[in-house]
């Protein structure tokens, strides 16, 4: 099978509409879907301490399965305590040694104070040690499709092996938001106190009151500074994800100039309707050699004010596609890119029932396959 592609309509290729220092960033609108930018989103990545996303979202999903309580309280081993906890010179919560924690608590100087002690604490008292964790962590991950990550602990302290990419990155944090709206709250604390010690959140989105309410910052002496966000404002949701950056104050600058973009320089625009045919894709062995395709639901996506025609749209298949297929059949994608970054894709179903064609045609569409296969190679 080919792997192709209809074109629909078309502009010229074109560099992206805005600029980044980042070495990779994404910026996304979730309710299109519209991935607004998108820079080297696939490279792996030290996490830092956005490794602490994914250690949250097991601790998550064990509370909203039942196995886990808000009241449920945790010890404090010596070597959370050494490794996380004040004497490591890293982000700690001052969890004191021998003391059990209740498990909100420790959620929240993860959360809020980037707590190291507390993912240990939290790594060790769910699965026994911070190696059994780290594979929940991997489990979990490829489960909400997170495919270009590999967690080897819960803080994202420096480990051989451990990277996340941007896409991973931006698609954890939209789960967190539909799965655990109850638990997602914690992300919007500015400040959290422990063991007499108070400390601010260390997002710097939060402190610019534009509609910020998460997630995270990270730095790497490999990978530079970080920052996963999310803001609500105008009737939309945001999230950024940057890595690879200067400095804090640089990280803080581009994320809110990246988010302040996202929301002023774009307008919903309706592309389909539900059910609206767009296109045909080629059938093998069929009645008919095309099949019309269409949407299940109706299209919306954010268009630039400016640039629009830097707008080109494929309907992309794996063909041809082999007959019979049934109305409603999923049988292709939409990709719909602003020059050449993909900015959203949707499936594609079958507008028509096609059967299989009499035995001649098969033949024929054999040989015609055989032929094009033998081009193609």
């Amino acid at each position: 099978m080919l792997m192709a592609a209809v074109l629909l309509s078309a502009g010229p290729a074109r560099a992206q509409l805005y600029e980044t220092p980042a070495r990779h960033a994404m910026l996304l609108d979730v309710g299109t879907g519209t991935i607004l930018f998108s820079k080297d989103t696939d490279t792996p990545i030290p996490p830092a301490s956005l490794a602490k996303l994914m250690t949250m979202e097991v601790v998550f999903h064990a509370l909203k399965s039942g196995r886990l309580t808000l009241e449920d309280r945790f010890l404090v081993s010596e070597n959370a305590w050494r490794t996380g906890g004040a004497v490591s010179g890293t982000s700690t919560m001052f969890a004191e040694l021998n003391s059990e924690i209740a498990l909100e608590d420790l959620i929240r100087g993860v959360i809020v104070q980037s707590a190291n002690d507390g993912c240990i604490i939290i790594a060790e008292g769910i699965a026994g040690s911070e190696e059994a964790f780290a594979q929940l962590m991997n489990d979990r991950a490829r489960a909400i499709g997170m495919t270009g990550s590999n967690f080897v602990n819960s803080t994202g302290l420096p480990a051989d092996g451990q990277t996340v990419t941007i896409r991973d990155l931006v698609t954890l944090t939209q789960h967190m938001q539909r799965t655990y709206p109850e638990f997602y709250r914690y992300y919007s604390e500015t400040e959290f106190t422990w063991n007499g010690i108070r400390q601010r959140n260390r997002n710097p989105l939060l402190r610019m009151d534009i509609g910020a309410d998460g997630m995270k910052t990270g730095f790497t002496e490999a990978s530079g500074y970080a920052i996963v966000g999310s803001v609500a404002r105008s009737g939309r949701r945001m999230i950024v994800a940057m890595s690879g950056l200067d400095s804090e104050r640089q990280r803080a600058e581009e994320a809110r100039k990246m988010l302040d973009w996202g929301i002023r320089a774009f307008e919903p625009h309706s592309l389909f309707e539900a059910g609206e045919e767009i296109g045909n894709v080629r059938l093998y062995g069929g009645e008919l050699a095309t099949a019309p395709v269409r949407l299940a639901k109706p299209l919306t996506i954010l268009m630039p004010l400016t640039g629009r025609d830097t707008m080109r749209a494929q309907i992309v298949f794996d063909g041809p596609v082999p007959a019979p297929v049934e109305a409603g059949d999923p049988i292709a994608r939409l990709h719909i890119y602003f020059g050449d970054e993909l900015a959203h894709e949707a499936e594609l179903e079958a507008a028509q029932a096609v059967g299989k064609g009499p035995i001649h045609r098969q033949a024929l569409d054999a040989l015609l396959e055989m032929a094009i296969g033998w081009i193609r190679f």
